[in-house]
């Protein structure tokens, strides 16, 4: 059955042969992505992002980028290392393999992964991957996307942009912790959404 929870109440609820696709390191895996989990050197020299096989929480948290020299292993257990893409990242929402929403994300370089400045709805339309049609009848899907390159899947919609008690918006500002703003008068209203380091959204 679907439903519009978040993604601890569907690990808990959903068929345990679906809960790989919360898995990342399996999901670059089957995607072709270069990665290894700790224990596997990387393959040439360069910078690769780091983030942990599994997070429930979302908001890329402890994701981060790091140097590493060929052949070398320095990620703690629990993360993985996979090859950095680079590109507009979007979250696209799917039911029974139809596209229904696309968001784009932006954030200012340098800043952490987790900290975004802005969601916005975006007329932009990707395919339904391949790699979960198994589970596309079964639940609601959101995909985030980097350049087009899969990179992370829920088994639930986002809700930044559609409040199912309040309505739908076309732009959702991130208001983290200790760095209050007021955008009431360019027409957005506040809504609280504490997650990690945020406090809430301004929306419109």
């Amino acid at each position: 059955m679907k439903t519009l929870w978040f993604d601890d109440y569907m690990w808990q609820e959903c068929d345990p042969d679906d809960l790989w696709i919360y898995d990342k390191l399996i999901l670059a895996k089957k995607l072709g992505h270069s990665c290894g989990a700790p224990g596997v050197p990387v393959p040439k020299s360069g910078k690769y992002i780091v983030r942990p096989i599994t997070n429930l929480l979302g908001m890329g948290l402890n994701a981060r980028f790091m140097h590493f020299d060929k052949d070398t292993d320095c990620i703690k257990p629990g993360n993985f290392w996979c090859e950095v893409f680079t590109g507009r990242h979007l979250s696209i929402d799917y039911i029974d393999g139809e596209q229904v929403d696309a968001v784009e994300g932006f954030r200012t370089p340098g800043n952490p992964l987790w900290k975004w400045d802005k969601w916005q709805r975006v007329d932009m339309r990707i395919p339904f991957p391949t790699v979960l049609n198994n589970v596309k009848n079964k639940h609601y899907i959101n995909c985030e996307f980097i350049d087009g390159k899969l990179i992370e899947v829920h088994q639930r919609l986002n809700q930044d942009l559609t409040d199912y008690d309040m309505g739908t918006y076309t732009e959702a500002i991130p208001v983290w912790k200790g760095e209050p703003q007021c955008l009431k008068d360019q027409g957005y209203t506040y809504h609280i959404d504490e997650d990690y380091q945020r406090e809430g959204f301004w929306k419109k």
